[in-house]
């Protein structure tokens, strides 16, 4: 049977991924492994049968069209579709599944559960890279992202992972200490990040006036906060979802029941041009699955 829709020329299309994933024809034809010349000729070539520009030459850089913006997503999920397909024919292994998770998230909840995913998918090798730095999927190689954020990254799917309800948490040694009766009783305490907005917040919606403190211990992470918690240096102020299991072990305690609801949450994020990507697809899938399970969900 004739194709419907003809192809355009395979070897011009590979070029224009890598000059639309990197915006640099240098850096496309490095990564490629022809000249400079070569792929400025087969951008060209691709650019006189689709009948219009896919990219605009500016003085020091190249930006893509309209039409080429439309087109770059649909050809890079092509590409690491074959690239997916091509690995699992020639010998079932699916590749690398690159996770970018922030360092609380990653620390508290992915590396825990890292391994029922590889254990489903003995194919798939996991490499996790905890950074508060968002990664930048168009010239980084990582598939997917755990970010804290309101859920909207411009060319992103995003899916709710983790609700960022908060209250203060110490350890059981800490709240001994003190008769713990009042909110206000925790301001006899080392509180750690008080500079921390959560802090006002948690207090206003417990009624109580929150002057900053003066024993103050800054660490600027979550997870250095509970960790500091949970070695009695004072009290922070968790996600109660992420500290599920240090409440639920005694390690960890809440001294009042009040949740207050923070407007950043934990997602899973990754291009939508990628969205049925095999590796992509049963990362999502498990996650999403796995969150609802022990989270309550």
């Amino acid at each position: 049977m004739p194709m419907l829709h003809p192809l355009p020329p395979l070897a011009a299309i590979r070029v224009f991924e890598a000059v639309a994933r990197h915006l640099s024809f240098t850096k496309a034809a490095e990564e490629i492994g022809m000249t400079q010349a070569a792929v400025s000729y087969q951008i060209r070539v691709l650019e006189e049968r689709f009948g219009g520009p896919l990219f605009l030459r500016l003085p020091r850089q190249i930006e893509l069209t309209d039409a080429g913006r439309r087109l770059a997503p649909a050809v890079t999920e092509a590409f690491a579709m074959i690239s997916e397909a091509y690995a699992a024919a020639k010998g079932g292994v699916q590749g690398t599944l690159t996770i970018s998770a922030s360092v609380t998230f990653a620390t508290m909840w992915l590396a825990r559960h890292i391994g029922d995913f590889q254990i489903a998918h003995p194919t798939i090798a996991v490499r996790m890279d905890a950074s508060n730095r968002y990664a930048d999927f168009s010239r980084e190689e990582a598939d997917v992202g755990i970010r804290s954020g309101m859920g909207q990254w411009p060319g992103l799917s995003a899916h709710l992972l983790v609700q960022g309800d908060f209250a203060p948490m110490l350890s059981p040694r800490l709240a001994a200490s003190i008769p713990v009766r009042e909110p206000s009783d925790l301001l006899r305490l080392p509180i750690l990040d008080a500079d921390d907005p959560w802090w006002e917040n948690w207090f206003a919606a417990a009624g109580t006036v929150y002057p900053t403190p003066v024993r103050d211990r800054r660490l600027g992470m979550q997870a250095f906060a509970a960790s500091a918690a949970l070695a009695g240096q004072g009290v922070a102020i968790l996600s109660r979802a992420l500290y599920a299991m240090e409440l639920a072990e005694g390690r960890l305690v809440q001294p009042f029941d009040l949740l207050v609801q923070s407007d950043m949450a934990f997602y899973l994020v990754y291009p939508e041009a990628r969205r049925n990507v095999p590796k992509i697809r049963m990362f999502r899938e498990w996650i999403l699955r796995e969150v609802g399970v022990n989270l309550g969900e």
